[in-house]
C-alpha cells in the first residue's frame, strides 16, 4: 500500500462522482476495509483506541446509533429523549465523580455538566467557562497554568480564545506536576490551573490534592483532566488499588473531563464536562436574540448533533453498570502491571513515574526506538515520546485477552536484544502522537505533504 491509503485497491475520487454507486457496492466496499483495519487492533497488540475490543458491544452500541443517528439534538421538541439520554449521561458521570460530596464540602455548589464531541470538546469548553468567569471578575488577560504532561488540548483551545497557556516543568523523577512551580506562575490574571488523572504520556496522575489547596489559597478554578483516566481510575480505587483522589472531593476541584468514548467504551464522540457549580457551567449558553432568522440560543459551541451519539452513549454505559466497569477494570489493571513487570524486567529499560493502566518506559543505555521498531515488526503498536524519548503503552481490553501477556514478554525480551544489537545504528520509528507507521522516506514525505496541504487549501492527495 502506497502512502495514500487504498490507492492500490480502488479508485480515487478527485471531486464528487457524476453519478451515484449501488448501495450494496457500496457496503460491500466499506466491509473489506473495515475487516482489514480490525484485524490491526484484534490481536491486542495495539495501544489504545479500541478501548472496548468487543465486536458485540460494537454492534449493539451501532444499533442504539442508529435509530436516533437522524436526529438533531438542538431541536428537543422532536426528539425529547436526547434530554433524558443528556441529563442521564450527565449523572452517571457526576456520580462516578463523587459530586454527592460537593454539598458537605467547604466549597458546595450545584453540580451539573454539558456533554461534548470529546475530550479536546470538554477541555475547549472548560477552557471558555473559565475565561468567561475571569472576564466578570475583571481579569482582563487571562491565562491557564498547566503542568508540561498536561494534554496538547489545552494549549489548543487556550490559542482558540485568546487564552494566555503558561507550561511549568513537571518533577523528571515523579512526572507529575510540581505544586511549587505551579504556584510560581500563578498572577492576578490566572483564571485556572490543570491537573491530570492520569496524564496521556506517563499514565501518572498528578497531585490533585495539593492543586486543589492551591487552587481555593490563590482562588482559581482548578480542572481536572479525566478524559483518559475517568472512566477507569475510580473503579481501581473501588478494586483496592493505590489510586490518590482527584474528583469532586477535593474542594477546590471545579471541573473535570472524562471521555464516555474511551474506558466508558462508547462510541467515539462523546466526553462529559462537569461542573461543581451551574454559575460556571452558565458561561458555555450564547445568546442572539435579534437575528433575523429567529431567537437563538445553544448551550455550548456545537449548534446541530447526531442524536445518535447520546444514544449510543447512553446504552452503553447503561448496559455496563458499575459492575460490568470494575469486572472489565480488573482485568486491564491486571494485564498493565503484568506487562509493567515485564519491562521491570531488563535493567536497561526504565518506567516513567509510578503509573497504573498506561504507562510509558525509556532506556538510558539506547535509544528506545530501536525497542520500539522491533516491537512494530512483532505487531506491536505502541506510540512514541520525546523530551525524553519513550513509548508508551495504553492498556485495554483487547490486551486481556488469554496469552497476550506472554506474548508481550517474549516479544519485548527480542526487542530490548534488537536495541542493544542496533544501539550505534539510527532508529526508524519516532514520536508522533497517536503513533505512525514506520517513518520511511516515502511516508515522511506523504506526512509532509498533508502538513503543507493545511496552509494551501490542497486535498493532500497524490498528483493526478
Amino acid at each position: 500500500m502506497g502512502p495514500y491509503p487504498y490507492a492500490d485497491r480502488y479508485p480515487v475520487l478527485r471531486g464528487m462522482p457524476a453519478q451515484g454507486r449501488p448501495r450494496d457496492e457500496i457496503l460491500a466496499e466499506l466491509a473489506e476495509m473495515a475487516h482489514l483495519e480490525d484485524a490491526a487492533w484484534e490481536s491486542g497488540k495495539a495501544s489504545g483506541s479500541f478501548y472496548c475490543g468487543d465486536h458485540d458491544h460494537y454492534a449493539f452500541t451501532g444499533e442504539a446509533f442508529k435509530m436516533y443517528s437522524h436526529m438533531n439534538v438542538l431541536q428537543r421538541d422532536v426528539c425529547p429523549s436526547a434530554t433524558r439520554f443528556e441529563g442521564e449521561i450527565i449523572a452517571m458521570g457526576l456520580d462516578l465523580m463523587n459530586a454527592h460530596a460537593i454539598d458537605g464540602s467547604d466549597n458546595p455548589g450545584e453540580p451539573c455538566g454539558m456533554i461534548t464531541s470529546g475530550g479536546s470538546g470538554s477541555i475547549l469548553h472548560a477552557m471558555l467557562a473559565y475565561r468567561e468567569a475571569a472576564t466578570a471578575r475583571g481579569i482582563t488577560r487571562p491565562n491557564i497554568v498547566k503542568p508540561e504532561t498536561g494534554h496538547p488540548a489545552f494549549d489548543k483551545a487556550c490559542h482558540l480564545l485568546g487564552i494566555e497557556m503558561r507550561r511549568v516543568p513537571v518533577d523528571p523523577s515523579t512526572t507529575q506536576a510540581d505544586v511549587e512551580a505551579m504556584a510560581a506562575a500563578i498572577d492576578d490574571q490566572t483564571a485556572a490551573i490543570v491537573g491530570s488523572a492520569s496524564n496521556y504520556g506517563y499514565g501518572t496522575v498528578d497531585p490533585i490534592e495539593q492543586l486543589s489547596e492551591l487552587a481555593l489559597e490563590r482562588q482559581v478554578g482548578l480542572h481536572v483532566d479525566g478524559c483518559l483516566g475517568g472512566f477507569i481510575l475510580p473503579f481501581g480505587e473501588q478494586l483496592g488499588h493505590d489510586i490518590p483522589v482527584f474528583d469532586f472531593r477535593h474542594p477546590g476541584v471545579t471541573t473535570i473531563s472524562a471521555d464516555t468514548h474511551k474506558y466508558g467504551y462508547a462510541v467515539k464522540g462523546t466526553s462529559i464536562l462537569m461542573f461543581r457549580d451551574k454559575a460556571l457551567r452558565n458561561g458555555q449558553y450564547f445568546y442572539m436574540t435579534d437575528w433575523s432568522g429567529g431567537k437563538y440560543a445553544s448551550p455550548g459551541i456545537d449548534g446541530s448533533r447526531s442524536g445518535g451519539l447520546l444514544a449510543a452513549t447512553w446504552a452503553a454505559m447503561v448496559s455496563l453498570g458499575r459492575e460490568g466497569y470494575s469486572r472489565y477494570a480488573r482485568d486491564i489493571f491486571d494485564t498493565a502491571f503484568a506487562m509493567q513487570q515485564a519491562v521491570r524486567s531488563h535493567p536497561e529499560l526504565r518506567i516513567m513515574g509510578d503509573p497504573y493502566f498506561c504507562f510509558s518506559f525509556t532506556s538510558d543505555e539506547f535509544d528506545i526506538y530501536h525497542v520500539n521498531d522491533a516491537l512494530r515488526a512483532s505487531g506491536w503498536r505502541l506510540n512514541g515520546q520525546q523530551y525524553p524519548n519513550a513509548i508508551h503503552m495504553a492498556v485495554t481490553r483487547p490486551q486481556t485477552q488469554p496469552g497476550l501477556v506472554d506474548k508481550w514478554w517474549a516479544d519485548l525480551d527480542a526487542a530490548v536484544a534488537h536495541a542493544h544489537e542496533h544501539k550505534d545504528e539510527p532508529a526508524v520509528s519516532g514520536s508522533i502522537y497517536g503513533g505512525v507507521p514506520d517513518l520511511t522516506p516515502e511516508v515522511t514525505s506523504f506526512i509532509n505533504s498533508v502538513i503543507e496541504s493545511m496552509f494551501d487549501d490542497q486535498q493532500g492527495l497524490p498528483p493526478s
